[in-house]
């Protein structure tokens, strides 16, 4: 299961920084995760480190 960044995103950058497999990425609204690249950070750390930084809580789960 990957995660996405919703419309709130406030373009931080505390993110992208964050992810160990280089998945999130600036796009042409807001920054954007590779879910062909996302692991929830499963691997590296035991919770996705993306979620945890976000000021706005913008990160969510990607539905099936």
């Amino acid at each position: 299961m990957a995660l996405f960044i919703s419309d709130e995103c406030i373009n931080c950058a505390i993110c992208e920084a964050e992810c160990p497999n280089n998945a999130i990425f600036s796009g042409e609204q807001h920054y954007e995760i590779d879910p062909e690249r996302c692991t929830v950070c499963q691997g590296f750390f035991p919770t996705p480190q993306c979620q945890e930084v976000c000021p706005v809580d913008c990160i969510l789960p990607m539905l099936a």
